[in-house]
């Protein structure tokens, strides 16, 4: 007995050493060397998606993240990046691996450990491919249209409401101008901006950076204040009630007429016409808002598609017909907006067929190629920047 008693100190004290070298381990390899330099003596930052402290994930100014996962135990590691499968181990158990160079933009990722697909510490976690993974924000450069500036923010709200189409509580998000508060006789135009595939209502506002892009070009003149109002198009596993046919983002529209444009008339200061508001949507939200708006035109006066891979309205058939007669749907539709990356989005080849339809039968739009960017957050991030500005050129009631 005595012996035991001897023996338990020395066996914590030995499980408390090993857990103080596993976390100076961890500390070691996310904290040293801040100012680190690669092979080429090019500085490596800390990537701006990390969680606050963290210094890696690292980026080279020409794309190349810097991973570095303690994992001493974990046979195979491995990052969800081009190039994230070289991962190594040293003898410390730490993995590192340089990635190939990312494209400008936000990039979503996970790493695989033995198998198992998880998010990385290090980063910040965001839902965008049908379930919370990391991601990773490779700065473009040049561009800083999409980050926070020393200019009047607005605000973006969780805004919950019943749906009587779905029979449940439902949230949307709001971005609200820097002067909505301050300004209480104005009213505003709304735009209503719709997420891709496997995104739900909070990507515009966290991978979108839709706040600071707005505040921006509201600061500069460049936008007149406005709403944006961002819903869950029901284009991500379980977001809508009942079973999941081909097409079941058709359910969508109907919460969206009946709920949510009601709902965001009644609760905001808005200028509740079609002539004052807009819709706009990537990648599928794209699809959604050809249907939504065809279907609706007497709701909508302003039109965006930012990499819809597919439901471009028929030209002259489109809009019941109004296609056929440019000079009428430039009266209905005061913008008409197409977009697509030029680097292998997967909606090329639809945006452009149909931007050429629209030249040959002349019709008025305004046709924008984001070079050097696919399917991804910087097409659509240049995109809203490029079509915002577009909107409501007219000052509305109020705000003058």
């Amino acid at each position: 007995m005595k012996n035991d008693l001897m023996f338990r100190p020395q066996n914590q004290w030995a499980t408390m050493m090993l857990r103080i070298i596993a976390i100076m381990l961890f500390v070691s390899s996310q904290f040293f060397a801040s100012a680190q330099t690669n092979s080429s003596g090019e500085r490596l930052e800390p990537a701006s998606s990390n969680v606050p402290g963290a210094q890696y994930p690292k980026l080279d100014p020409e794309g190349r993240a810097y991973f570095r996962i303690v994992a001493p135990e974990a046979n195979k590691v491995s990052v969800s990046l081009p190039g994230g499968n070289r991962m190594a181990k040293d003898d410390h158990g730490i993995w590192t691996v340089t990635t190939d160079p990312l494209a400008p933009g936000f990039h979503y990722y996970t790493l695989m450990i033995d198998g198992a697909k998880v998010s990385d510490p290090a980063s910040d976690s965001y839902f965008g491919t049908g379930f919370m993974s990391s991601g990773i924000e490779v700065p473009s450069p040049g561009e800083d249209f999409d980050q926070p500036k020393d200019v009047p923010h607005g605000d973006i709200r969780a805004h919950y409401y019943f749906s009587q189409t779905t029979g449940k509580t439902r949230r949307c998000f709001v971005y609200t101008p820097p002067d909505y508060d301050t300004n209480s006789a104005a009213r505003y135009p709304v735009l209503y901006l719709q997420h891709g595939m496997g995104e739900d209502a909070r990507s515009w506002a966290t991978q979108g950076h839709v706040g600071f892009i707005l505040d921006n070009l509201i600061a500069e003149g460049k936008a007149i204040p406005m709403l944006v109002v961002m819903d869950d198009g029901g284009i991500t596993p379980g977001s809508m009630s009942g079973a999941r046919g081909p097409r079941f983002w058709d359910k969508f529209g109907q919460v969206f007429i009946q709920d949510i444009v009601p709902m965001i008339d009644a609760s905001y200061r808005t200028i509740p016409d079609r002539e004052h508001r807009a819709m706009a949507g990537l990648s599928l939200g794209g699809t959604q808002t050809w249907e939504i708006t065809q279907a609706h035109l007497d709701e909508f006066a302003y039109i965006g598609s930012f990499s819809a891979p597919f439901g471009y309205p028929q030209v002259p058939g489109g809009f019941n017909g109004l296609m056929g007669d440019p000079s009428a749907f430039a009266k209905q539709v005061k913008v008409l907006f197409v977009s697509y990356g030029t680097a292998g989005d997967l909606a090329a080849r639809g945006s452009q067929s149909f931007h050429q339809a629209l030249e040959q039968a002349g019709i008025k739009h305004v046709y924008y190629e984001s070079p050097g960017t696919a399917h991804e957050w910087e097409t659509w991030r240049r995109s809203l920047h490029e079509f915002a500005p577009l909107l409501f050129q007219t000052s509305p009631a109020g705000n003058q």
